[in-house]
């Protein structure tokens, strides 16, 4: 999430476009923080009136004691008529630990920070906030949630935070939540759909296990995975896990070809071409030949290290030095080197200057770095100054403890987080349910590979499993034409018209 000069243009057109938020007013139910105002944009261009409510709910425990403050921005269209017609979407990001600022400030909420496309560092405030117009409010009404611990959200009373850190856990505090702004809100008959990023993605398939996994049903019309993560197996390098790098060989060619370090000409600079071979190539022989081991033949692992090379960009010698195995830290790494930089993580199309030639991970993601600064600041900047939100209290971006103390247990046995059965058991329950899963090919974090060794497992309906792909990382919508069209893209989950 980075941003230019554009600056006093964003002003003028959120200003004009979007207009000053009203009549802000403050409520307190069961000692809840509630600040709520009148807004309006033009997005999809319709232009749009609604009612915003930015604030806590106070959740119950088992012993019906306050136990958590769910903090929640909701974005209610003014003159829908009958609710029942009108969608409602449940938005978070992931973590586990982050609050919704990424998918609130940069694609779906009325305003939205400004970075620029080629993945260059955001600098410093002031950061261009203007009035967003390819956000989905003219589709359905939006409820940005923050999980316990992220944002202003935290526990209450001398509930521990760690009651609410795990699979699990997450799912049943967000599960509550839901339900009980459905009631509050009179939107059960609503059309429904959650759009989750990164281990916001996990969330979904945990809460469709939550939602729709008993008799008190919440049955979900569609779900929008952008930067998918369901099944661990297969990004993760741990010892022993040769599964792990497989995942990870197509995007590590994505990212060779965005810093030409790749021949482009074989492929006549046809990156879909490119990319479809080293999926081919990972499938018929690269995952075979890890099968395989050592008693591979030394020629024929020559061969694969040769042919590797040919799609990630690094050094034949290197790969066989590597057991053909390169974890992503060492990817990053070594890519360009020999230039004193590092590739991103999160979007793989950022660099980052690295202190020394010799070390073998790299100093710091340079595309964590080079957006958190906009992204705080646009948020705060919109919750206080134009929503109105007195709060004081630390804003928790993403909480690390959080990410660290989480419990990752499913419950289901594998030493590897695997919610994708849990997701393609709501499918198989319910008829209606469509996945929208949207990838960006230089994500290293969630790789879009990754995403569809996990989809090719049995127990899913693939006619309502649509792909999608965009030419930027894991916050795609950083990349102005990706944000565009993975705008688009929701839309059309919403409105029913996925296909493919």
């Amino acid at each position: 999430m980075k941003f230019w000069i554009a600056a006093a243009l964003g002003v003028a057109l959120a200003a004009c476009s979007a207009g000053a938020q009203e009549e802000t007013e403050t409520a307190s139910t069961d000692g809840a923080r509630v600040f709520a105002s009148d807004g309006q944009v033009t997005a999809n261009g319709q232009r749009i009136r609604y009612r915003v409510t930015a604030g806590e709910m106070i959740l119950n425990g088992e012993d019906g004691e306050p136990n958590a403050a769910i903090f929640h921005t909701a974005y209610i269209r003014e003159g829908t008529g009958d609710p029942t017609e009108r969608p409602v979407a449940f938005i978070f990001n992931g973590g586990p630990g982050s609050a919704s600022l990424w998918l609130h400030m940069g694609v779906f909420g009325p305003r939205r920070v400004v970075l620029p496309s080629d993945a260059t560092d955001d600098g410093a405030p002031p950061y261009p906030i203007v009035a967003n117009e390819h956000s989905i409010l003219d589709v359905a009404d939006l409820v940005f949630v923050d999980p316990v611990g992220t944002g202003w959200s935290h526990p209450v009373g001398d509930t521990d935070t760690g009651e609410f850190w795990g699979v699990r856990e997450d799912a049943a505090s967000l599960g509550a939540f839901i339900r009980r702004w459905l009631t509050e809100n009179r939107r059960w008959n609503s059309p429904k759909y959650l759009l989750g990023e990164s281990y916001g993605t996990t969330r979904i398939a945990a809460l469709m296990n939550e939602l729709q996994g008993g008799w008190t049903d919440v049955s979900i019309n569609g779900v929008a995975l952008i930067s998918t993560v369901l099944d661990f197996r297969f990004d993760d390098t741990s010892e022993g896990n040769d599964i792990g790098y497989t995942g990870l060989v197509p995007g590590f060619a994505a990212t060779a070809w965005y810093h030409g370090k790749v021949d482009r000409g074989a492929w006549n600079n046809d990156l879909e071409a490119f990319i479809q071979d080293a999926r081919d190539f990972t499938y018929d022989t690269y995952m075979p030949a890890l099968m395989r081991g050592v008693s591979l033949p030394e020629d024929e692992r020559r061969a694969v290290a040769e042919e590797l090379s040919r799609f990630i960009g690094l050094d034949a010698g290197y790969l066989m030095r590597a057991n053909l195995r390169v974890s992503l830290s060492r990817f990053m790494r070594e890519l360009r080197r020999d230039e004193g930089l590092s590739v991103g993580r999160l979007d793989s199309r950022y660099t980052g200057m690295e202190p020394d030639g010799v070390g073998e991970d790299p100093d710091y993601d340079p595309s964590a770095y080079g957006i958190d600064g906009a992204y705080t600041a646009a948020m705060l900047d919109y919750f206080t100054r134009e929503l109105g939100v007195d709060i004081t209290d630390e804003y928790s971006v993403i909480d690390i403890p959080t990410a660290v103390g989480w419990d990752r247990s499913t419950g289901q046995g594998p030493a590897y987080t695997n919610v994708g059965p849990w997701l393609a058991r709501a499918m198989r329950q319910n008829s209606d349910l469509d996945v929208l899963v949207a990838q960006g090919y230089y994500d290293l974090a969630t790789p879009f590979f990754g995403a569809e060794l996990m989809f090719n497992q049995p127990g899913f309906d693939p006619a309502r499993v649509h792909f999608r792909y965009y030419e930027s990382g894991h916050m795609m919508y950083i990349h102005e034409p990706s944000l565009e069209a993975v705008a688009e893209d929701v839309r059309e989950l919403i409105r029913g018209e996925l296909e493919g």
